[in-house]
């Protein structure tokens, strides 16, 4: 075989199937958290379908679902606690001491 005709043969690599993230028993349903919590990222957005795999109707079912959790204070809108430690962490590291400032002149 040429070359050029080997460049666009497929490569016969092994291919695994990946498990659907959704069981056909699951039940999309706000109170599940262990199942709305692998749908969303580190920062609490919900993560795509192209990213969950999911279909058009399970990703619908899966958002609405969130945003009543969400609604219900099962889960957080936003999740900025790493964020929020840094800034402790800097407000403590710049934080000013009273009646020791010297005037230059």
């Amino acid at each position: 075989m040429d070359k050029s005709k080997r460049l666009f043969l497929k490569s016969k690599r092994s291919f695994r199937r990946r498990l659907p993230p959704i069981q056909p028993g699951d039940r999309i349903d706000y109170r599940n958290m262990s199942l709305m919590n692998r749908f969303l990222s580190e920062q609490g957005k919900i993560l795509s379908r192209r990213v969950n795999r999911l279909t058009l109707k399970q990703q619908r079912l899966v958002t609405i679902a969130i945003k009543q959790a969400r609604i219900l204070s099962l889960l957080p809108f936003m999740n900025n606690e790493k964020q929020f430690e840094r800034r402790i962490e800097r407000r403590k590291s710049t934080a000013r001491t009273p009646g020791f400032r010297t005037k230059n002149k």
